[in-house]
């Protein structure tokens, strides 16, 4: 049985991941600060840890976990989303945020694709659309997205330390249908969000291969009418 690691794997996207690949027959893990039970087994974190901390007590457990195994796939979906341009009063604090979410969890995620993917296998990470260009309406979220963009840019080159023949990409959807995207926008058009389980499709298809991508790239995700397009950008 092929295993995976989904890191945010109790968030809204994650969720959705873990319950489609377990539905294919993947043994999942689960690493995020709460445990999904559905998962079949959840490495925690602690977010006020340091960097290394969390780094370090996220690979003593796949230690235990895994054995000699390798992973298929790891999958980072953590994220969140903060508001603000440099003169809000909120500025440093969310920022301090954004890179805690998107950027610590995704350079802990790369930290062990490196020691526990196979080779060939497939490591994604999660970036935004509109991280391709200025946000200054939303500063933090747009650097911390920015640096995951550049990560993956540095994890597909020579010499990054990623197994032999792996591959490293980052979706970078505009809004994804999730429960508290819904709560905190109800008057949204949600033909034009991203569901969940197209994301999770287009993922599968990169892992087996039936759905070619070139290591490195970011893909933008767009929906319209409901209709998803996955482009590398």
């Amino acid at each position: 049985m092929n295993t995976l690691a989904i890191y945010g794997g109790s968030g809204g996207l994650g969720r959705s991941l873990v319950t489609y690949f377990k539905a294919k027959g993947f043994r999942v893990i689960n690493i995020d600060l709460v445990e999904n039970k559905e998962a079949d087994i959840n490495s925690l974190t602690n977010v006020n840890h340091t960097l290394a901390e969390q780094g370090q007590q996220v690979r003593q457990s796949l230690d235990s976990i895994l054995g000699s195994t390798k992973l298929a796939g790891i999958f980072c979906v953590a994220g969140g989303w903060a508001g603000g341009n440099a003169a809000s009063k909120a500025f440093l604090d969310s920022s301090e945020l954004m890179i805690k979410q998107s950027v610590n969890s995704s350079l802990i995620a790369a930290h062990i694709a490196a020691h526990y993917l196979q080779p060939g296998g497939l490591l994604t990470l999660t970036g935004a659309l509109a991280a391709v260009n200025a946000t200054p309406g939303m500063i933090g979220y747009g650097v911390a997205k920015a640096a995951v963009h550049h990560l993956t840019q540095d994890l597909a080159a020579d010499k990054s330390g990623m197994p032999q023949d792996s591959k490293v990409i980052s979706l970078c959807p505009v809004t994804i249908d999730t429960p508290m995207n819904r709560q905190f926008m109800p008057d949204a058009d949600f033909s034009s969000w991203t569901s969940p389980e197209d994301i999770a499709k287009q993922i599968e298809g990169y892992l087996s291969g039936s759905i070619k991508v070139t290591s490195g790239k970011l893909i933008s995700v767009v929906t319209k009418d409901g209709q998803s397009v996955f482009t590398e950008v």
